[in-house]
């Protein structure tokens, strides 16, 4: 047999008495006109208040909460009927208030901020991630909703194959659980801000990369594209392969490893094949990083050969 608090026995005894009828050691319950509840379902102590603070309503769940948007109307007969579902052995007697409660679902304006907020936490979970800061704006006004009372979340399909951009559309469905509350089309206009390096005085081509005059300052990367995000101003193999002037960021194709061997140099160009090694004098036709592959020529054939850059003095020639 199910055990019940006495105060749940008082107000079971009060479901089913009519309005004149009441028992001296029962208090008189009353059943309120209307009540709101979320979706999880309608519960005892939602829709009947306690004459005393003494007597706590049991939290009985009577029957599933009405779809967003409608109500629900339940009787005296009707809600005796579905507290006694959960326990049958149980009678009533006293009861007071309203006919019959009316329940609907508690809601709350959505607004463009809400909307926004969601966004950008989904955004930034499941495609932008640690590349930067996401904030976001709507292209048109939002009309503000009524949204359930409780913890929202927002789905985000069709995005451009290039994912957040500057501006894109994306359909964004939001919901509460499993319920959907509504689907749309929104038209956005992102920015992705993050530290990047940016040129405090002329950087000039061919300066080390770890002697540069940088700051790191806020930029939005979706319009800086390029941008070093991972600026390495320490290394001292790498360049820059062009002039950067004043307040510019430092963009990824400005910098590169520092080469060894420089083009127009004579260096030495070295034939292995197992223990046989041939050494003879080239002309590199390009700069050339180390284990880098370039161009050089033999100045006696001009034949053209390709070198792997092994030192500052050495390629070795593939044959």
């Amino acid at each position: 047999m199910k055990s019940f608090k006495p105060g749940f026995y008082c107000l079971l005894i009060a479901l089913a008495a009519g309005p004149g009828a009441r028992a001296d050691q029962a208090d008189e319950w009353q059943l309120l006109p209307q009540a709101q509840v979320d979706s999880s379902g309608i519960f005892l102590d939602q829709i009947v208040s306690s004459p005393t603070a003494t007597v706590v309503l049991p939290h009985l769940r009577l029957a599933p909460a009405p779809n967003l948007g409608q109500a629900a109307s339940l009787s005296r007969r009707l809600i005796t009927e579905l507290a006694q579902k959960q326990a049958s052995e149980l009678f009533t007697t006293n009861w007071s208030g309203a006919a019959q409660v009316r329940v609907s679902r508690r809601t709350r304006q959505f607004s463009e901020s809400d909307l926004i907020e969601l966004l950008t936490a989904t955004l930034q979970k499941e495609f932008v991630k640690d590349r930067g800061e996401l904030e976001l704006h709507l292209t048109r006004p939002w009309i503000k909703i009524q949204a359930p009372d409780e913890t929202l979340t927002v789905k985000v399909s069709g995005l451009p194959p290039a994912g957040v951009c500057p501006n894109f559309m994306a359909t964004c469905e939001l919901w509460n659980g499993r319920e959907l509350v509504g689907s749309w089309e929104l038209g956005l206009r992102a920015e992705l801000w993050r530290d990047v390096p940016v040129a405090r005085s002329t950087l000039l081509r061919g300066e080390p990369v770890k002697d540069a005059d940088i700051s790191m300052e806020r930029r939005d990367i979706l319009i800086e594209r390029d941008s070093y995000l991972n600026f390495p101003a320490t290394d001292d193999s790498l360049e820059f392969t062009d002039n950067v002037p004043v307040g510019m960021p430092v963009l990824k194709r400005y910098v590169r490893l520092r080469p060894l061997i420089l083009r127009g140099r004579v260096v030495d160009g070295v034939f292995q094949e197992g223990t046989l090694s041939i050494s003879l004098k080239v002309e590199a036709l390009q700069d050339g990083s180390l284990g880098q592959t370039v161009r050089v020529m033999n100045p006696k054939t001009r034949k053209e050969l390709y070198g792997k850059v092994q030192n500052e003095q050495t390629v070795l020639i593939a044959l």
